[in-house]
């Protein structure tokens, strides 16, 4: 994987929702996983350029919080390449 990463993790469906919708229209990065964590907590991740994934995260998180409880957000500016096959895996 050679894009960033990004991560928005909610506890509200809604709530999660709300951000990768954020995500998506604030700028170019696209959806990579949506995770149902458990106990209420999903997790929106995306990929694409640093300055991309930076900005739609800090967008994501900001919508989200205004009508659920944001967890954690973070950005993976250059993930390891092993980081993609956990990614992939949890997919299946």
């Amino acid at each position: 994987m050679k894009e960033a990463i990004g991560m928005v993790e909610t506890r509200s469906l809604v709530g999660a929702i709300e951000a990768a919708d954020a995500m998506v229209k604030s700028a170019d990065v696209k959806i990579v996983d949506f995770q149902f964590v458990g106990s209420g907590f999903i997790s929106v991740i995306v990929s694409g350029d640093v300055a991309a994934v930076e900005s739609a995260v800090a967008n994501g998180q900001e919508r989200a919080a205004k009508i659920a409880e944001v967890i954690t957000a973070n950005v993976l500016p250059r993930p390891y390449m092993e980081t993609d096959k956990v990614l992939n895996n949890s997919s299946e």
